[in-house]
């Protein structure tokens, strides 16, 4: 086997690689076998087929793809494990020669890491926070303490009024047909949330339990579906329950209830201590965040496209998780919110560019810092670890390879370099 390596603009580049004929047949012969048993030839029984004649009859390329699809991850593995690029992408695999008793030959255009030239990133200059804690911000603290121990009662005696809870039926119809997706049965909905498209729930306000009720609404132009996209609908609801918040009584009972303070009094001293708390530790990101803004926007650096798109995978596979946690599908957020997947993952690539930016710069302050990591450091992170996940830290360091162990400790040179930089800032 061999490798080529050609250097391309902008931190790309192509991989060359070149797997003996003799490999190639095996797996050829390996794809026969595995696929002989599916494929039936006249006068020979299923799966006792000779090969040669399975060639002759559909073509000597027949088990080409597969032979190539089990060569392909094994031997672009071996090379990249023999050579010395930092490749930051999946590779895109482009087949160059596949033909029985030639080498096998593949391409594999992948990014490369991206050097950095690092500007400034000592004593930089960032805004004072204010930490004063106002009256205001008290009662909003107070406010959500009571909306968490605030009763929902049902109400039968009225129609629909804006922020009411509801529970509907609904289906929606678009030239008079129904179409998929737009039936929900005991859906939770809350008017004023916005989480229908256009004035759904605004024409909900006024309706009552039990009553059928037409609305109308128009998918958006850049709706997801393009089926859907700019059509008017028309959906059949039914408001089958409505509830409210009843809000207790902020007084010295509450207090007592809600915390371990006699008085309203100090409970709202307490509130304060937190909001002062949480707002050193907004005040430590923020600063974080403007210094290492700063570090970016005075240095230099080449992104490559493939190395966004990969972080902006990473980015949209974890929202979509997320959103699975409350109880929907992608698709189903895609239909209710009218937004794309085209659309989510634009919104997504400056937050995946500032990511990758941000650890290159820090990786390079590091660098330059000659920041390392103690083993005893690196004992305590991994002791922590353990803690977290209730496991051993023997046995987690036993399933620790060395790859794991290297992120560990370039996470810790990062959060080193971090300190260093924003220890170093000053206020304007």
């Amino acid at each position: 086997m061999s490798l080529q390596v050609e250097k391309l603009e902008k931190n790309m580049a192509k991989l060359t690689i070149e797997v003996p004929a003799e490999e190639l047949e095996k797996a050829i012969q390996g794809a026969y076998l595995k696929n002989r048993g599916k494929i039936n030839m006249p006068g020979f029984r299923k799966g006792k087929a000779p090969r040669m004649m399975i060639e002759k009859m559909y073509g000597v390329g027949i088990f080409y793809e597969d032979a190539a699809n089990a060569i392909i991850p094994e031997a672009y593995g071996k090379e990249l494990d023999n050579c010395e690029l930092d490749i930051v992408s999946q590779p895109q695999i482009d087949v160059v020669q596949l033909e029985k008793g030639k080498p096998f030959i593949f391409t594999a255009e992948v990014a490369l890491k991206p050097e950095v030239k690092l500007g400034k990133y000592k004593g930089l200059k960032v805004e004072k926070a204010d930490l004063a804690v106002t009256e205001e911000e008290i009662d909003t603290e107070v406010n959500k303490e009571l909306e968490k121990n605030a009763r929902t009662i049902n109400v039968e005696d009225r129609a629909v009024a804006d922020g009411d809870m509801t529970t509907i039926d609904f289906e929606g119809f678009v030239d008079g047909e129904p179409f998929e997706g737009g039936k929900g049965e005991d859906y939770a909905l809350t008017i004023g949330s916005h989480s229908f498209i256009d004035t759904f729930e605004e024409q909900l306000i006024g309706k009552k339990i039990g009553k059928e009720v037409k609305v109308k609404v128009t998918f958006p132009e850049e709706y997801q579906a393009q089926e859907l996209a700019g059509k008017p609908a028309v959906f059949k609801v039914t408001v089958k329950e409505i509830k409210v918040k009843e809000l207790p009584v902020a007084d010295d009972e509450f207090a007592q209830d809600v915390s371990e303070f006699e008085t309203l009094k100090e409970y709202r001293d307490d509130v304060k201590s937190k909001l002062v708390k949480t707002k050193e530790t907004e005040a430590k990101t923020a600063k974080e965040e403007a210094v290492i803004t700063q570090i970016i926007e005075g240095s230099e650096m080449e992104i490559p496209e493939p190395m966004i798109d990969m972080q902006v995978k990473q980015l949209a596979d974890n929202f979509a998780r997320r959103i699975q946690s409350q109880g929907l599908t992608i698709e189903q957020y895609f239909q209710f919110t009218g937004l794309t997947s085209e659309a989510l993952i634009e919104q997504m690539k400056p937050q995946a560019l500032k990511t990758i930016q941000s650890s290159l710069v820090l990786e390079a302050v590091a660098k330059a810092e000659k920041i390392e990591v103690s083993q005893e450091r690196m004992d305590e992170e991994i002791a922590k670890m353990a803690e977290m996940y209730k496991m051993e830290v023997e046995k987690l360091i036993e399933l620790m390879g060395d790859s794991e162990k290297d992120q560990i400790k370039n996470d810790l040179k990062i959060q080193e370099a971090v300190k260093l930089v924003t220890d170093s800032a000053k206020n304007k």
